[in-house]
């Protein structure tokens, strides 16, 4: 029997963390900002470009530590040096592409060298020839991704920014194709899960965060106890996938599948919380309100059906629950439109995703009590 790699979480990697708690609520307030009811397309194309940046450095730092991350006194110190350019990043981009997004290229072609320079160093650290091959695939990707954030800061203008852009999404995907070689040196899994998750539970507080306002003693009302019930509700069904359902113990994973299905739910989280203030706002459109909501939960719930994947083999979800999810939210999704008053939406949105929740947690139960 193989025995299974373990990682602890160290508390520098906790610390670490803090920076993208303020991250995620900077990033989410650009979805606050709308015109004549709804989100133009800069504001989302910045949105998207913002959180893309800021998740995939910190999932490579991740991938980094899970790999050759040690508690050497070099490490800390990118670690410190990562988080002050974070913070200074969270400041330093608007709604609108006007010139402050200028230091936010620069601010972030600076984090991308600091993460290089580490794959770099570590090249010269790591003895074994696969190991080397992952050091300057990743110092390539990271150098490339520095050089064109750069560009674009420093040159801003229509040309600057398409090339920082496309070379954001460039090296955001290219991670993808790195298998090849990182299938030779597998990542800590479990670290792995620990890690996203913990980053899903400060995408969760940010949720909070967002309904805390339909909890005074003005704004107190049931509707405020069906709008928790919807964040109890999406936060009950990602425990019962990441904490109960997957193999946490899975070996010989480049974790690469893991990393990117977490778009899906992160992408969704924000919409969700934004979504949750739409739908009370008189300035903001109903129907766009109601769908950026259902557009939302659509997004988490196919983060966690991706997820299955890593599920325990007796614990595959099936297509019939699959269908079901999907015809509540389609359904839920119908009613809001036609009813599109916002004690209602509360209402209906809480019943989709209770009984989705549900609806897994029967399916764990049924499958918990098979005999072995």
């Amino acid at each position: 029997m193989v025995e299974t790699l373990t990682k602890r979480v160290s508390l520098v990697e906790l610390f670490y963390d803090l920076v993208f708690v303020y991250m995620v609520s900077r990033a989410t307030e650009l979805l606050h900002h709308l015109h004549n009811g709804v989100l133009n397309s800069s504001t989302i194309v910045i949105f998207i470009l913002v959180i893309v940046v800021f998740i995939n450095s910190w999932m490579v730092q991740m991938v980094f530590t899970n790999r050759y991350g040690k508690s050497s006194w070099t490490n800390i110190m990118f670690s410190f040096v990562d988080m002050a350019i974070v913070l200074y990043m969270s400041n330093a981009f608007t709604a609108t592409f006007d010139r402050r997004l200028e230091t936010f290229f620069i601010a972030a072609g600076l984090l991308s060298l600091t993460l290089c320079l580490q794959y770099l160093i570590t090249f010269f650290q790591v003895k074994t020839e696969i190991d080397k091959k992952i050091a300057v695939a990743f110092t390539g990707i990271l150098g490339f991704r520095t050089i064109v954030l750069l560009i674009g800061g420093l040159f801003y203008n229509s040309i600057g920014i398409t090339i920082a852009l496309v070379g954001i999404i460039i090296s955001w995907i290219t991670p993808a194709f790195t298998g090849k070689y990182t299938k030779h040196h597998p990542i800590i899994f479990s670290h792995l899960l620990e890690r996203l998750t913990a980053l899903i539970i400060v995408m969760f507080g940010e949720t909070i965060v967002g309904i805390a306002d339909y909890f005074t003693q003005e704004s107190l009302s049931l509707s405020s106890i069906f709008i928790f019930m919807i964040v109890v509700g999406l936060f009950f069904t990602y425990i019962v996938e990441f904490d109960h359902l997957i193999d946490e113990h899975r070996q010989q994973e480049t974790g690469n599948l893991l990393i990117y299905l977490h778009y899906f739910i992160i992408f969704g989280l924000s919409l969700v919380t934004v979504a949750l203030k739409f739908i009370n706002e008189p300035a903001a459109k109903m129907p766009f309100a109601i769908s950026v909501l259902y557009f939302g939960i659509g997004l988490f719930y196919i983060g966690l059906a991706i997820a299955n994947y890593y599920n325990y083999p007796h614990l595959q979800v099936n297509w019939l629950i699959r269908i079901s999810f999907i015809l509540t939210v389609l359904l839920g999704y119908g009613i809001s439109l036609n009813i599109g008053q916002f004690n209602a939406i509360t209402v209906i949105a809480a019943i989709v995703i209770i009984v989705n929740a549900g609806v897994l947690v029967q399916f764990l139960n049924q499958r918990m009590s098979l005999p072995s």
